[in-house]
């Protein structure tokens, strides 16, 4: 079995059992870390696992030729992967092919107007219920913030939505855009706790754009929060605030500058601008392939250096504050993972089986990416004038105290 060479140079750390199309056991053992077991009933893997382990892995569980065995679970398996991942990229054929997908992945992540649509569309407007099935009331689909690792879901995505308003300091009369507002949540809390502000939310998504409406008019607030099915670069007025969250992911690096610049020029004199986003704590790279593929087309993972650099070389803003959130998505991707557990047969009902192991499959790797330290979340404060803000966060964690859901059970330790 091809493959059986590619795991050798892979398992590093742990002990995984390849139990071929054939029936032979194939055994790969390294330091002590997790253990698995996986049957192959599709004989077009034994290769396919070598050339394309990412892909093949990913279609593999999904179409029912790659099988847990004994005992194991999809988190483990992938936790199994994830060990391993950064040290079998230094191998001499998986650096070539790692080059490959760097170059395939960097033409996908062209995301002019009009095609961005087009790829949004492919996530986003998914049937409606899907959504409700995993996410919190509010559908927020981003990062939550847990200030104790025994908060709800709900809890800690409504404490996020105050963390962000903490540093976006909105004030009576402000007029705030949101780049990427979702399904309107956090459009819609700046307007509840915030009087006399006026919100306007950009998204590609239809879907998106028709609840976010509903919401706002169910709310009695759609006379100040107004949604737009509208590309953020077709923006054309200025705005005191711009927040946007889990949006610059589908930005694509060929666009940093031509976003950082139209975020520059719709903020006022003495406006303020949050970006909240995925990233990476190594050199950016395309997205996992499999990804690229069922589940985010068009998407790009970015560094943080690639949007300080880009914001020094070609706005006049300042960074005001950057902060980096670690395990908080992962404790996310683990509660929503279990809500689709739990809802499997509806999920099943609704699509199939192979799309309910394709979601699966989705939220456990990403769990496991964040879990790994291949992953964060970071947020960045951007202004025009560098006394915009204070020059210390106790503003933030004022506004913290004022607004935050507090668990019962004491807080984690600093640090974590």
């Amino acid at each position: 079995m091809l493959a059986s060479l590619g795991f050798r140079q892979f398992i590093r750390v742990g002990h995984l059992t390849i139990i071929d199309a054939d029936g032979r056991r194939h055994e790969f053992q390294g330091e002590p870390g997790p253990r698995a077991t996986i049957r192959l009933t599709d004989r077009s893997l034994h290769h396919r696992l070598f050339f394309a382990p990412q892909m093949a892995i990913g279609e593999g569980y999904m179409d029912g030729g790659l099988v847990l065995e004994d005992g194991t679970d999809l988190y483990t398996f992938l936790d199994l992967c994830m060990a391993n991942l950064g040290r079998a990229e230094t191998e001499s054929i998986q650096w070539l092919l790692r080059w490959f997908r760097y170059l395939r992945g960097a033409a996908r992540a062209w995301n002019p107007i009009g095609i961005a649509q087009r790829k949004v569309s492919h996530h986003y407007d998914l049937r409606d219920e899907l959504f409700d099935l995993f996410l919190d009331s509010d559908r927020q689909y981003s990062c939550s913030y847990f200030l104790d690792p025994s908060d709800d879901l709900e809890t800690a995505q409504y404490n996020k939505k105050v963390h962000l308003a903490a540093k976006l300091r909105v004030k009576p009369g402000h007029k705030v855009l949101d780049i990427g507002s979702g399904w309107g949540g956090l459009a819609l809390y700046l307007a509840d706790k915030h009087s006399e502000v006026q919100v306007d939310g950009v998204t590609l998504s239809r879907e998106q754009h028709r609840v976010s409406n509903a919401r706002a008019q169910a709310a009695g607030v759609d006379d100040r929060v107004k949604f737009h099915l509208q590309d953020y670069r077709t923006v054309e007025n200025t705005y005191d605030r711009i927040v946007s969250v889990g949006m610059l992911e589908h930005v694509g690096p060929h666009h940093y500058r031509e976003y950082y610049s139209k975020v520059a020029s719709l903020l006022k004199p003495d406006g303020v601008a949050l970006i909240h986003a995925i990233g990476v704590f190594r050199p950016a790279q395309p997205q996992n392939p499999w990804m690229e593929k069922y589940i985010f087309p068009g998407a790009y993972t970015p560094s943080l250096s690639q949007q300080t650099r880009t914001i020094e070389r070609y706005t006049d803003l300042f960074t005001t504050d950057i902060e980096i959130l670690r395990t908080h998505y992962a404790d996310t991707l683990l509660a929503w993972r279990m809500r689709c557990a739990a809802n499997r047969d509806a999920i099943v009902e609704m699509y199939d089986k192979r799309f309910y192991r394709m979601w699966e499959f989705y939220l456990t790797g990403c769990e496991a990416a964040f879990r790994h330290g291949t992953l964060m979340v970071f947020q960045i404060q951007l202004a025009k004038s560098i006394d915009a803000v204070p020059h210390t966060r106790d503003y933030v964690r004022a506004y913290e105290a004022r607004h935050f859901r507090r668990p019962a059970t004491p807080l984690r330790q600093a640090g974590d």
